[in-house]
């Protein structure tokens, strides 16, 4: 498997009168190749959880449900920082595209443990279910270490921001289009495999329709991505541009051991234990309003189907949010991520403020939404073109994979599901949205201190 996966050798370089076209082209294959791939990761990643309300007629308990679920969260924050590394030693051509083929495999079988194990043996099922959505999570995990390895190879500093920030999109795009493919999944195939069991139709439009659309766009994401330019001829993306950060070096283009990675490039470095903890806090704000809106709203006398376009509305503002602090950190802030995160969330705690105080009007709640999706995901995008920043390229993966971590194990998982559940059954929500400004105020906290280490991060 190593040597399967080991990164191409460099070519020769191309004749200099053709680098500038073919550099241009190969940059615009790849990018396409790693938001079309990135955006399958989607497609199968969080499916189990659209179909817990058709699993429960069958015989299965929230709460054993709720179990499963948990799995996906856990794994992926472990792969993306394990599998992190393994990325930056291996070629993204082969690593992201095998990822997305096992992880549309693992969500195949999950009809296995539904249909043919079933509730009559609901404990096997149960643990056959948690194992399943396991491995989605974990190789979900091998989907964006690669995209980071070659977007610090393709585009240099100066322009990453933007680029990724477009890029970034691509999981807005993915996961938009799980519901509609569970819908007509369900309705074009379901009666080709289970008749008149109308029941069962979910198992296709949730699970197999979306594995096998996966599959394909692996096979394009093989077709269009590239592992670094020297593979394909071409000089560093730096010498290209003449764009040099100030932590680059020839060094940089070399494949490190793990042992040099972790030790000599992550672990030791306060800057990216800085912004891990940051990304914490911005994690538990995402998912501390986006996971619980629904709850409180209906909690709060509002009828379900307004609370779910209030939920649309917040995913749907991360678009231009997302898109507008990648253009400023390039562009006014030259590079500098921590001002504009900073920036944003300060403005997230100022929408949080109106959230709560006009928590029984909708309209203004749906505004409040808005502008925490629209400000809340810059942050979560830019804090991992940070970590790429902050590290050698040859570390690249592993970096934001640290940083992904902390954001989804402890931010997500226990910050924003665990504690802001306890807080708000023992406590109420108001508690819970003290937590949330505390938690903003935290985050910019620990922002503050990477300013230093990147405010110059251009070489003059």
């Amino acid at each position: 498997m190593s040597r399967f996966l080991d990164p191409p050798k460099p070519k020769e370089l191309l004749p200099a009168d053709q680098i500038d076209k073919e550099y241009k082209s190969m940059r615009l294959k790849v990018f396409l190749g790693a938001f079309i791939g990135y955006a399958g990761f989607y497609l199968v990643r969080k499916n189990f959880s659209m179909a817990i309300p058709a699993l429960a007629p069958l015989g299965f308990a929230k709460t054993e449900l709720g179990v499963v679920l948990s799995m996906n969260a856990i794994a992926y924050a472990l792969s993306k920082f394990l599998m992190g590394s393994v990325s930056d030693r291996s070629n993204a051509r082969k690593f992201l595209p095998l990822g997305l083929v096992l992880t549309a495999l693992s969500m195949c079988f999950m009809i296995v443990p539904i249909q043919w194990i079933g509730a009559e043996h609901k404990a096997l099922a149960i643990i056959v279910m948690a194992v399943l959505n396991f491995l989605v999570g974990w190789f979900n995990g091998m989907g964006w270490p690669p995209c980071g390895r070659v977007m610090t190879h393709w585009f240099s500093v100066s322009e990453r921001g933007t680029m990724m920030s477009i890029w970034n999109c691509a999981h807005n795009v993915g996961g938009a289009l799980v519901g509609p493919m569970a819908t007509y999944g369900a309705a074009w195939f379901g009666s080709w495999f289970y008749g008149t069991h109308h029941e069962m139709y979910f198992l296709i439009g949730t699970f197999v329709f979306p594995a096998a659309v996966a599959l394909f766009v692996a096979l394009l994401a093989y077709i269009l991505l590239r592992d670094t330019p020297q593979s394909c001829g071409l000089p560093s993306v730096e010498a290209w541009r003449n764009d040099y950060p100030k932590n680059y070096s020839a060094k940089s283009e070399q494949t490190l051991s793990a042992k040099e990675i972790f030790f000599q490039h992550v672990l030791n470095n306060k800057f990216l234990w800085f912004i891990a903890l940051s990304n914490a806090f911005v994690y538990m704000v995402r998912y501390g309003c986006l996971d619980w809106a629904p709850t409180i709203l209906t909690e709060k006398g509002i009828d379900l189907k307004s609370a779910g376009w209030a939920y649309f509305a917040y995913e749907f503002a991360a678009i231009p949010g997302t898109l507008l602090c990648g253009w400023l950190s390039d562009k006014l802030f030259h590079g500098r991520r921590a001002l504009p995160t900073m920036l944003f969330m300060a403005l997230v705690a100022l929408f949080i403020v109106l959230y709560w105080a006009f928590i029984d009007n909708l309209t203004v709640v749906i505004i409040a939404l808005i502008g925490i999706g629209f400000f809340i995901y810059g942050p979560v995008m830019l804090i991992g073109v940070q970590a790429l920043d902050l590290a050698p390229k040859n570390a690249a993966g592993t970096a934001a994979g640290f940083t992904g971590f902390f954001g989804y194990f402890f931010g997500t998982a226990i910050l924003a599901n665990v504690v802001i559940g306890a807080v708000a059954q023992a406590a109420g929500w108001n508690w819970t949205f003290l937590l949330l400004l505390g938690a903003c105020a935290l985050s910019i906290v620990f922002m503050g201190l990477t300013y230093k280490g990147e405010s110059a991060p251009m070489k003059k």
